[in-house]
């Protein structure tokens, strides 16, 4: 399932181009050739793995089970909404079935996950940022569910993606702290932090109308200083063998775009501008180099080496 991260990455990054034409009157069609590609690569990555499903359904199962691959699922509808706000302006009532889709698949498997977190015990070595992806698709919803009417449900997916954000953020923290450091191939799932508040902070601006509040503002602030926190670790990352995980670099980069955007809308100072157009290039960056590898790697067989 982890192969859907990189549907994320780069739908996210069409979004953010999509803003980009209208925040610095970048050219259209740029973000909506994205969010295409994107579209195609879910559909043919949703093909492999129904075929997956149906020839190895004991390893989609144990994939279900596993205390690291099983967060991974939520990164499948998490690509279904990223998609559905694709496809609003063009066919809404589509999208709004996509996003309810999605939506409904995310509250699911949240239930599900921490279920099992709670009620299965667990070795604290196996906690890492991945364990964050099920509650980022809860602050994603808000995205398009509060232009589709459903105001309430999206406040709902936003308190629970917010409030255990804090919490597993804190519980994380601690591990990084004072336990032993990640396993290297995991290393790359640190920048699924930046994740969290940052599109938090998009989420919070859909449902309080676009206001640049005070908690507003904290979301922005803290994505924006984990963002420089994640990158300070870059002699850490060049040293890494590329695998599939490296496509963690790409979707929180992608919404810490979003929101130097969003942000750059709300304030309209120059400087705030330069922030977003820096961001916006640094997720481009990352996700066509992470793209291109991943397209060198995967013709040579390499991208997924034995764990």
């Amino acid at each position: 399932m982890a192969q859907f991260a990189a549907i994320m990455g780069i739908g996210g990054l069409g979004l953010a181009w999509r803003k980009a034409a209208e925040r610095l009157a970048a050219p259209g069609l740029i973000g909506e050739a994205i969010l295409a590609l994107a579209a195609l690569l879910f559909a043919l990555t949703l093909i492999a793995y129904l075929a997956k499903i149906f020839r190895h359904p004991q390893s989609v199962a144990a994939e279900f089970v596993h205390p690291v691959r099983s967060s991974f699922f939520a990164t499948f509808s998490i690509s279904l909404m990223i998609l559905a706000s694709a496809l609003f302006p063009y066919a809404p009532a589509p999208a709004h079935l996509l996003w309810a889709l999605g939506a409904a698949l995310q509250m699911g498997l949240t239930l599900r996950l921490m279920s099992r977190w709670v009620l299965v015990p667990h070795d604290y070595a196996q906690f890492n940022p991945s364990w964050f992806v099920p509650v980022v698709g809860n602050i994603i919803a808000p995205l398009l569910g509060v232009t589709l009417g459903h105001t309430e449900i999206a406040w709902f997916f936003f308190s629970v993606g917010l409030v255990f954000w804090l919490v597993l953020f804190a519980a994380l923290f601690e591990r990084l702290v004072f336990h032993p450091p990640l396993p290297a191939r995991l290393a790359p799932s640190l920048f699924i932090l930046i994740a969290p508040p940052a599109v938090g902070f998009l989420g919070y601006q859909a449902l309080n109308g676009h206001q640049l509040d005070i908690l507003a503002r904290l979301l922005f602030f803290t994505a924006l200083f984990i963002t420089l926190l994640v990158l300070l670790c870059w002699p850490l990352w060049r040293k890494l063998p590329f695998g599939v995980t490296w496509w963690a670099f790409t979707f929180p980069l992608d919404a810490m775009a979003l929101a130097s955007l969003d942000y750059a809308g709300l304030i309209g100072h120059t400087a705030a501008h330069w922030l977003a157009g820096l961001a916006l290039g640094l997720a481009t960056l990352a996700v066509l180099w992470v793209f291109l590898y991943s397209s060198k790697v995967l013709i040579s067989g390499k991208l997924f080496p034995p764990e």
